[in-house]
């Protein structure tokens, strides 16, 4: 491997405009394919085969107008002032007006006005009134009454009973992700200026939000907090700024060639903007550990900068492959689980991934082509030679031998302290994001909240619950319906029954209940689990099929689908990787640790996500004001992403370990060693993408935002305390058992020569006097006694 490698990185580096010319018209073909095909994304939560999804997908059959989006408008009126107010009811009425006018909104005037034409034939009117008879209609003042014009109800429009607030429902033609990009908000728009003329302020629902905004100022302070680390470690603008285009190209790459895609298979947004998080995180990693050998090479051993370019590339690039295998194989995992949106994400994600390692192996070396001995500029071996004159050896090398002295403290501590942040997850509870977790300050939350104060927690997710007669093709009795809803207004729990359609054929009917509490409160997770156990006995009594579904239906079904797939997933991606890391490392016990390294690194995380999040802990610290539960798709996916970035880690500190141990140092000193060549290189990539993942922390969509956070806490657990800490105290207990590996499966196992072993053998490191730094006039700084190497074809 690291014989191929070199030779690709001095093609590259000998060749540049080549490969840069290649990788241009990469660039320039998903450029030109963004152009011409819109890009959509979908913010639907679906998962095939789980009983709300279901009823979703019977409903688009039997009752396609009820299968588009939802949308919801609260309408409050200004201080002092009430919705019967004669200049703010005229306001409101135009606003429902242009609501319904709007493009693909379905008009559920139009809708009962054919309903009404048809007299008493109509199925949908007898079915409406004995809905409304069995259901009880609530007394005026104590419950919202509907908005009525002309003496007739306004279809979808109720006033609270204090009359400060009107609330509409409405649904449009698609769903929601399926409409023309702007359509939500233009709706919205449509509403506010009739509005205005009575004082209304309109809010939108979280159901009503658009596509989430990617990429904004927080992801671009992470971005640049990342260039601050570059400059500080490598000490060159020229060097810091070569692993930032490289991240940049991959996700213009890997993300612009998922959104080419979109046309033809949905992708939700949290699968492009995990993609563009990983792109930036470790587009910025894999080409800092590889410019960064090129530089020691070049300061250390006296090779030119093409050598040194090679060089690296045959070695540090070797980790880089592997490393980014692992990352792949942590997320083709989630294509075991057969999710559809999983495995989308997975794609995404891996195939960003994969542009990232191959933009490091070519584009990189080519760059640095380009760049020549100006890798290394004067003030850069001015340093160098200050650090060998100087007898302090570095605070890498002087935390190395702490571990290496300290190592039993520091395996207690290393164990204790993700141990102790682990407890909160113990309380962890998974949900589907609401209105609830949006900030106090945004048109979501006060949406949520004003509705939950006027008409109660439920009116922001009612369940929806389809009904069909048993004897199938019949349609739906007026009788039934009304057994049907007293059986439902009779479970402990439900607010109210209303019915919300039916087929034009009467054979299937929907029913809103509105429950009592909020959409993720545990009551109204008990209210659906009682509604599925009465419906065998709603089936015998009233020869009707229910089904159930809505936002509280979807998140129990959603954690409980994923929460079954979960050890299938997390044992396919242990098995896989452990594999990869015993041929990388040729070690039973580093495998073993880095595994159970990682486990404590994932308690803690769900620990410090739940604790912040779900608890409401120094929400202060992120700009966060609303507790909500963990987003349900969070634990997998979460842990997918930071098991393959952890072994990123692993591979890159244990390999430099493992080279100086190959190479005759004994197990303590190697663990020296190889910490202080990797651990300064390790803090600045760990440093980097925790900066990166921090970004997204501030986006203002909830599933974004945590998993940002997530990440981004991962990250700092797994680094500092797994990686830095308690792997190189293990590796000091252990001594030389940490190498231990059975002969016989040492011998069938290939030398994947990581460490670049071969290449050593192949082309030997000759050992040139000291060069001098590169002066700034001359053939461009060139070294003197410069060293060339050469493979023998």
């Amino acid at each position: 491997m690291s014989v191929l490698l070199y030779r690709l990185g001095r093609f590259a580096y000998g060749k540049p405009w080549y490969v840069i010319g290649g990788w241009l018209a990469v660039v320039a073909a998903v450029g030109a394919l963004l152009v011409t095909q819109p890009v959509r994304l979908g913010n639907e939560v679906r998962i095939d085969g789980t009983p709300a999804q279901k009823v979703i997908d019977d409903l688009a059959t039997s009752l396609p107008e009820a299968s588009g989006g939802q949308g919801m408008l609260l309408f409050k009126a200004p201080e002092g002032a009430r919705i019967d107010d004669e200049r703010v009811r005229s306001a409101l009425l135009a606003a429902v007006d242009a609501v319904y006018r709007h493009d693909h909104v379905v008009d559920a005037r139009k809708v009962l006005a054919a309903e009404a034409a048809k007299g008493g034939d109509s199925p949908l009117l007898r079915a409406q009134a004995a809905v409304a008879r069995a259901a009880g209609q609530p007394t005026s003042g104590e419950a919202p009454v509907p908005l009525r014009a002309g003496g007739r109800p306004v279809p979808g429009v109720i006033v609270s009973a204090d009359g400060s607030t009107a609330l509409m429902q409405f649904q449009f033609d698609e769903q929601t992700f399926e409409l023309p990009s702007g359509t939500v908000d233009s709706t919205v728009e449509a509403a506010e200026k009739p509005a205005a003329s009575g004082g209304l302020e309109v809010l939108p629902s979280a159901a009503m939000m658009e596509i989430p905004e990617i990429v904004g100022v927080g992801e671009v302070v992470g971005v640049a907090v990342a260039a601050v680390v570059l400059l500080v470690t490598l000490g060159s603008v020229v060097a810091a700024g070569l692993p930032l285009v490289i991240a940049l190209v991959g996700v213009a790459v890997g993300v612009g060639g998922a959104f080419t895609l979109s046309t033809v298979f949905e992708i939700h947004s949290l699968a492009a903007v995990l993609a563009l998080m990983l792109g930036l995180a470790v587009g910025i990693d894999y080409a800092l550990f590889i410019v960064n050998r090129q530089r020691r090479l070049i300061l250390d051993d006296g090779l030119t900068a093409h050598e040194a370019a090679a060089r690296s590339v045959g070695t540090a690039g070797s980790a880089v492959f592997f490393a980014g295998s692992t990352v792949v194989i942590a997320l083709a995992g989630l294509l075991v689980i057969r999710i559809t949106l999983l495995s989308t994400m997975a794609i995404v994600a891996a195939a960003t991934i994969a542009v990232a390692v191959l933009l490091a192996l070519t584009l990189l070396p080519a760059l640095l082509g380009l760049v020549k001995e100006r890798i290394c500029p004067g003030r850069t071996w001015h340093r160098a030679r200050q650090r060998e004159a100087a007898t302090d050896r570095g605070r890498a090398v002087r935390w190395g031998e702490r571990l290496v002295r300290h190592r039993y403290a520091a395996l207690v501590g290393a164990v204790l302290i993700p141990a102790v942040l682990a407890v909160p997850a113990a309380d962890m509870k998974l949900g589907l994001p609401s209105g609830a977790g949006y900030n106090t300050d945004t048109a979501q939350r006060r949406s949520y909240d004003l509705v939950s104060d006027a008409y109660g927690p439920g009116h922001n997710g009612p369940l929806l619950v389809a009904v069909s007669s048993t004897a199938n093709g019949r349609p739906v009795t007026p009788a039934t319906l009304a057994a049907v809803t007293s059986d439902l207004r009779g479970i402990e729990g439900a607010a109210s029954v209303s019915l919300a359609g039916m087929s034009r054929t009467g054979t299937t009917a929907v029913l809103s209940l509105v429950p009592e509490s909020g959409p993720n409160d545990d009551a109204t997770k008990e209210l659906v689990t009682a509604v599925r156990d009465r419906s065998a006995q709603i089936r015998e009594a009233d020869g009707a099929v229910i089904g159930v579904s809505g936002f509280t239906a979807l998140a129990i079904d959603v954690s409980d689908r994923l929460t079954d797939v979960l050890p299938l997933y997390v044992a396919t991606v242990l098995g896989l990787s452990l594999i990869v890391l015993l041929l990388v490392f040729r070690s039973i016990m580093v495998p073993v640790t880095a595994t159970l390294g990682f486990l404590l690194t994932i308690a803690a995380t769900f620990g410090v996500t739940t604790a912040v999040f779900q608890w409401g802990w120094f929400q202060s610290l992120i700009g966060l004001d609303a507790t909500a539960p963990v987003v349900s798709l969070l634990p997998i996916i979460i842990t997918g992403v930071l098991y393959g970035l952890a072994m990123d880690y692993q591979m890159f500190l244990v390999t430099s370990m493992r080279e100086a141990h190959i190479h005759g140092a004994r197990a303590l000193d190697a663990a020296v060693t190889g910490f202080a060549r990797a651990g300064s290189v390790v803090l600045a990539a760990a440093t980097i993408m925790v900066s990166v993942f921090a970004g997204f922390v501030f986006n203002e969509e909830p599933m974004i935002k945590q998993a940002g956070f997530a990440l981004a806490v991962g990250i700092l657990i797994d680094a500092f305390v797994i990686r830095m800490t308690l792997i190189p105290a293990t590796m000091a207990l252990a001594r030389e058992k940490a190498w231990w590996i059975p002969a016989r499966l040492d011998r069938l196992l290939p030398d994947l020569d990581v460490e670049g072993d071969k290449l050593a053998q192949k082309i030997p490191l000759l050992s040139p006097p000291r060069p001098a730094a590169p002066q700034p006039s001359g053939a461009g700084g060139r070294l003197d006694n410069r060293q060339e190497g050469f493979i023998d074809s």
